[in-house]
């Protein structure tokens, strides 16, 4: 196919690494005529030259320093970021689909999907659309980004760069680009990467909590709290409630929430872990029992007759999925004052957990709670990262913050009325983080930094070793829960509601 018009030229960014494919990598981008120069980021010298190609210094790649050095470099219509050097291989006009794109529908950035490689074969790999809630700082944009050159100039006219960042450079300038233009996705494969060593789901699902990452989300929850402002989805902390006293009857204080579906290897230890707790107020557990068919239903029979406390519930419907089954719960005549999470394949790390959760929804009358959880192995010994206490939420911003990433921790208290009104969204995966962003747009959440409870990451997990398609899938619904999330916070800030 030949192209009548100018598409334009491109400026590569590639950080140095000492991996097989860089210099065939550096190969293909000089040889391509759509490349006017390469920008080879690395923070000390190089001493072989390659075609096109300078060394750019630069400690970290992502900090502003460097991106700012990159783009007051730049001379051409587009930049083409390698953000991760793993590429093996190009398709046929990829660079030229890129520019495309860019072109025909006026955005500032644009991504594709990908092939993985593994054992001379390649596998597909798709990547989500990109939203507006797509604000997570680790949204997965594959190993390269195209950007518009003049896109990014109008934008640093615009809001500029916040300084001194070490780590979030590209993250504020990605945020800055979305509030004026699109970024879009190619449904379809321009490249192939090498697939190295995986990082499993878990490390990836908790590594926004880990202890040596504070600092950089310090710093992101700064570049985020920057956009939000901007774009008019910033809620001050002064005007969020707490919930008002009320005369409304509950049959007990508190209510230990259990749904379960098949879990006949974890549910005796977890309402065994329920009943034990001891407090100073009348506490029962509802066990919503999601018509098991394994021999779980028959476990909770048999001790519901040993102990009054112990409510079985078995819905009408059979489309309920966890959320579904909080519901039932929240609105069943034995729901409590307090309604306190307990999965059904985790325990609480004591007999004063239930308590302390109760006293801190009292303390201050808040809408909602989160204690702190330490991950175990099936024979519940500790596992990396081990304690998670989300030490990223602050009650000045938690609730701003709590957009940008991708949970709020457990365990999780609510007072009952006010999630009779709001209820779960019927779903098995976001479902209590759709909760703590609706709740956290209005009213003050606790946090607890003591660990309450042992979450079990076991073969059983819904979340354990998922696939591709079920990441993204899961992905792609948080996304639109932030989606939906900021355009509320926007009317709201505009008067609309």
């Amino acid at each position: 196919m030949v192209y009548n018009f100018y598409m334009g030229n491109i400026t590569a960014i590639v950080p140095f690494y000492t991996g097989p494919y860089f210099e065939k990598l550096i190969k293909y981008l000089s040889s391509s005529p759509f490349i006017e120069r390469i920008f080879i980021l690395h923070n000390d010298l190089i001493f072989k030259r390659y075609p096109k190609s300078e060394i750019l210094n630069g400690e970290n790649f992502q900090s502003t320093d460097t991106i700012l050095k990159i783009l007051n470099s730049i001379q051409t219509d587009f930049f083409l970021f390698i953000i991760k050097p793993n590429i093996t291989s190009f398709e046929a006009m990829a660079l030229e689909r890129l520019m495309i794109k860019t072109k025909d529908y006026g955005v500032a950035m644009v991504y594709s999907d990908f092939y993985d490689e593994l054992c001379g074969q390649k596998f597909y790999h798709p990547l989500n659309d990109y939203q507006l809630g797509s604000v997570r700082d680790d949204f997965d944009f594959g190993s390269m980004i195209l950007f518009s050159m003049s896109k990014v100039k109008c934008t640093l006219k615009e809001y500029g760069l916040l300084s001194d960042l070490r780590w979030g450079g590209l993250y504020d300038l990605r945020l800055k680009l979305s509030i004026r233009y699109s970024i879009i996705h190619i449904n379809e494969p321009l490249y192939t990467v090498e697939e190295g060593e995986k990082t499993s789901f878990n490390e990836k699902l908790f590594s926004y909590v880990n202890p040596l990452n504070l600092k950089i989300q310090r710093e992101m929850e700064g570049i985020f709290t920057d956009y939000l402002k901007r774009i008019g989805a910033y809620i001050p902390s002064q005007v969020l409630k707490k919930i008002e006293p009320s005369n409304e009857f509950f049959p007990v204080e508190a209510s230990i929430i259990i749904p379960v579906k098949n879990r006949k290897e974890t549910i005796l230890d977890s309402i065994n872990s329920a009943l034990s707790q001891e407090t100073n107020f009348p506490f029962n557990i509802i066990v919503i029992d999601n018509h098991s068919t394994d021999g779980t239903t028959n476990i909770i029979s048999e001790l519901s007759k040993k102990d009054s406390r112990l409510k079985h519930l078995i819905p009408k419907r059979k489309d309920l999925c966890i959320g579904g089954c909080w519901n039932e719960a929240l609105n069943s005549p034995y729901c409590g004052r307090f309604a306190i999470q307990l999965d059904s394949d985790d325990l609480y790390l004591n007999t004063n957990s239930l308590k302390k959760m109760v006293d801190k929804l009292r303390e201050e009358s808040f809408a909602m709670v989160v204690g702190s959880y330490t991950l175990v192995n099936s024979d519940l010994r500790e596992i990396p990262p081990g304690l998670i206490e989300h030490r990223e939420w602050t009650d000045e911003n938690g609730h701003n913050n709590a957009l940008r990433i991708n949970g709020i921790g457990a365990p999780r208290g609510f007072h009952t009325s006010i999630m009779r009104k709001i209820g779960f969204l019927n779903v098995s995966y976001g479902e209590d983080y759709a909760a703590a962003l609706r709740i956290s747009r209005e009213f003050k959440i606790g946090r607890i930094y003591e660990n309450l409870y042992l979450c079990r990451r076991w073969p059983g997990n819904s979340d354990s070793n998922p696939s591709l398609e079920e990441i993204n899938q899961k992905n792609a619904f948080k996304d639109r829960i932030r989606t939906e999330e900021i355009l509320w916070r926007q009317k709201w800030n505009q008067g609309d509601l």
